[in-house]
């Protein structure tokens, strides 16, 4: 078999191969670029493990292609047409909104594992037009929409393909045309995962019932997640279904970045030695910062890593302070972490709803203000494909020194929020930004601390997991100083893009489910 005409390494073209045999399982050959029906037998779970600058991503991203090119249909989370027996399926997820969008800006269409589990629930009256975007069925007269809006959603679905995007590019709210979400009953063929380091077992089995061909793509360096002994779900797997990606590619190499991760690698390094090699790298490029501060205006969207709870709370407090921002209010701008959805279990449709939205545990929010409807918050979802939304909120500022958090902003159940000026490199993972501030103080004290996770100092794992969260640039910040931030608050830089629900008060969800 051989690779396409993109430059593998030897092992990515080994990866290659053995996922495109796996692939025959599923019916899909890629290499004949045929299509058939699945073969019976025991599901597949195969992973791709590699440090940062190995590759995965490209891999991922090439599989995709060539599967697309064989004729596989690839299904998002915003609509699934009607199922045909000789229909091939793929779905490329991720844990979190913010890792969906990583991909989705390198031109694979992923969705998160929510939007996979549930799907929406469409009014028949408008599901005629998704499906004649879709390519299967007729172009449809719908009361209430002139022919000049459904060239609008035909001309925005030919440009980005988004049956949701589609139907606000006509007028519509997502509160017109999808009524409810429900779990998926029908199974798919292959399920590409990135950021897998942070699955558990319960989300491994949800996965396995959807998907007969499972691939799993991974960083053995990462932190697994809490409660697990250390160990990722795909430690589990034999060696013989794992596929290891050793090499760091070219366009890593002069990489800064990534050079201090992978000298994390080396057994003898000690925090004293790394620091340095830190400050080294500093005067040799600017990509790597020695910082003496840390800075308020970063802070607003993109939050310091730590790893001592304590430490978060102080960052948020001071970041607060800097901004003026007052003790019984946010500000429009203020980045919030979602905490959770504060629901009873018999409100279990509520919760996928809210979910379905983004609303996922560690989501990351921008608040933009408060909505009319009392315990409503007007809200910018960082990652997610229609950003803007408007949900019953439960927003929790935690104090130094103070046990219970003082709450500004308060439903009587819906999604609940911490404040994300500064979040832990745990709940971190999964996540990348542009430029990116490690408070080295609390790296300092896990080293000090002695501890280990699988073998390896928890130090180093928690540095490799901050550090490779810095797409451009990493701030090192040696000293527990805050510069006070240059300009006031603002939301100002949110891409306004057309998103399929509106911010105003209509809700994009139903209002029982908010409620």
């Amino acid at each position: 078999m051989q690779p396409p005409a993109l430059i593998f390494s030897d092992d990515q073209a080994d990866a290659y191969d053995r996922l495109t045999a796996a692939f025959i399982g599923a019916g899909v050959d890629i290499v004949e670029g045929a299509l058939s029906p699945m073969a019976e037998g025991k599901a597949t779970v195969l992973a791709v493990v590699g440090k940062a600058g190995s590759g995965k991503t490209m891999l991922l991203a090439e599989l995709y292609r060539s599967l697309k090119s064989a004729g596989v249909d690839i299904v998002s989370g915003d609509y699934e047409g009607r199922r045909r027996k000789d229909r091939r399926t793929l779905a490329i997820l991720a844990p979190t909104n913010k890792a969906a969008s990583v991909l989705r800006l390198r031109g694979v269409p992923a969705t998160t594992i929510h939007r996979i589990l549930y799907t929406p629930v469409y009014d028949p009256q408008y599901e005629k037009i998704a499906e004649w975007l879709a390519g299967t069925g007729t172009r449809p007269v719908v009361e209430g929409l002139t022919e000049l809006a459904l060239d609008r959603a035909h001309a925005f679905y030919q440009q980005v393909a988004s049956i949701p995007g589609a139907l606000a590019a006509a007028g519509l709210k997502g509160s017109d045309f999808i009524k409810g979400w429900k779990r998926r009953e029908e199974p798919l063929d292959i399920g590409f995962v990135d950021e897998s380091s942070m699955l558990d077992e319960r989300a491994l089995d949800d996965l396995r019932e959807i998907f007969p061909t499972l691939v799993l793509f991974g960083d053995p360096a990462q932190l697994a997640p809490v409660g697990s002994s250390g160990e990722m779900v795909f430690d589990k797997l034999g060696d013989s279904r794992k596929l290891v990606l050793s090499r760091i590619h070219r366009q890593a190499e002069d990489n800064p970045i990534l050079d201090l991760a992978h000298a994390l690698g080396d057994p003898q390094m000690g925090f004293e030695a790394f620091e340095a090699l830190v400050q080294t790298k500093a005067r040799e490029d600017d990509r790597v910062v020695w910082a003496e501060r840390v800075e308020a205006g970063l802070m607003a969207r993109s939050p310091v890593l730590v790893w001592r709870n304590a430490t978060r709370v102080r960052l948020i407090q001071a970041f607060r302070n800097a901004y003026g921002a007052p003790e019984d209010a946010l500000l429009p701008g203020e980045p919030l972490v979602c905490d959770g959805i504060e629901l009873p279990l018999k409100h279990r449709k509520k919760r996928i709803d809210l979910e379905a939205r983004g609303l996922i545990k560690g989501a990351q929010v921008i608040y933009l203000g408060e909505g009319t409807r009392d315990g409503f918050a007007k809200l910018h979802v960082v990652g997610a494909e229609e950003p803007q939304i408007s949900a019953a909120s439960i927003i929790k500022i935690e104090k130094p020194d103070e046990e219970e958090p003082f709450i500004p902003h308060a439903a009587r159940m819906g999604a609940a929020f911490l404040h994300g000026a500064a979040v832990t490199i745990h709940k971190a993972q999964g996540s990348q930004w542009e430029q990116v501030q490690v408070f080295a103080p609390d790296l300092y004290a896990a080293a000090q601390s002695g501890r280990s996770e699988a073998g390896v100092p928890l130090w180093k794992r928690l540095a490799y997991v901050a550090i490779t969260r810095a797409q451009h640039r990493l701030y090192w910040v040696v000293r527990n100083r805050l510069g006070r931030p240059l300009t006031p608050l603002s939301v100002d830089d949110l891409k306004r893009e057309p998103a399929p629900f509106a911010l105003g008060e209509a809700s994009p969800l139903p209002a029982a489910a908010l409620e």
